[in-house]
């Protein structure tokens, strides 16, 4: 864990493995320090936003060096549920690129329980992964050529994440179902239906 200044009030926490930032994120947002006011996870950081009224950064790295992480320990709770049809353009690009067949593909898509390390790209687009103690499924590299325009819902593939595309939108990820599911609502308190550390399970519905 390195901590490293990030302006006059964010410190960026920077670690060895996504497993860690979904851990210290986990710890740090259910026990946080008086004045943080907000933890931004990334793929291998973690940024910590302060109120400098109530605290300064000298003092929130000595406590950020005081709770070291550790990988994430899943705990019970809650899933989402996204039904599925699985009819997306690239679905036969994927089992050729596992070496398997479409309903190979799906197959290992549904079993899996994914959770949300974090949020990037547009608002409510989580980076999903296999969560703790799921096999990690192969790798499917991006599109040569991202589409100006991916349909809301449509359910992607890339490197090793799965993702839903909250709203329509430019895209380079293998696309291999969608939803109906409503991901993004700009009317309610929370908007995002999928924010980090949320786990989320995939179930098949017919076309």
């Amino acid at each position: 864990m390195r901590i490293l200044p990030n302006g006059d009030r964010a410190l960026l926490v920077e670690f060895a493995s996504l497993d860690l930032v979904l851990g210290a994120h986990a710890a740090w947002s259910a026990a946080p320090a008086p004045g943080i006011v907000e933890l931004v996870p990334a793929a291998r950081t973690v940024l910590v936003r302060i109120d400098p009224v109530v605290t300064g950064l000298a003092a929130i790295e000595h406590w950020l060096a005081e709770h070291p992480a550790s990988p994430l320990a899943l705990a019970d709770g809650d899933v989402v549920s996204v039904p599925v049809t699985y009819d997306g353009d690239d679905v036969a690009a994927v089992a050729d690129a596992w070496g398997c067949s479409i309903d190979a593909v799906i197959e290992r898509h549904l079993a899996t329980e994914w959770l949300c390390g974090f949020i990037g790209f547009a608002p409510g687009f989580g980076y999903l992964v296999p969560a703790p103690g799921q096999s990690a499924l192969p790798q499917v590299p991006r599109r040569e050529t991202s589409r100006p325009r991916v349909p809301a819902g449509s359910v992607a593939l890339a490197a090793g994440y799965c993702g839903v595309y909250p709203r329509e939108s430019p895209g380079g990820w293998q696309l291999i179902g969608r939803t109906s599911l409503e991901l993004w609502r700009d009317d309610t308190e929370q908007p995002a239906l999928i924010t980090p550390g949320t786990r989320v399970r995939f179930e098949r519905v017919p076309a």
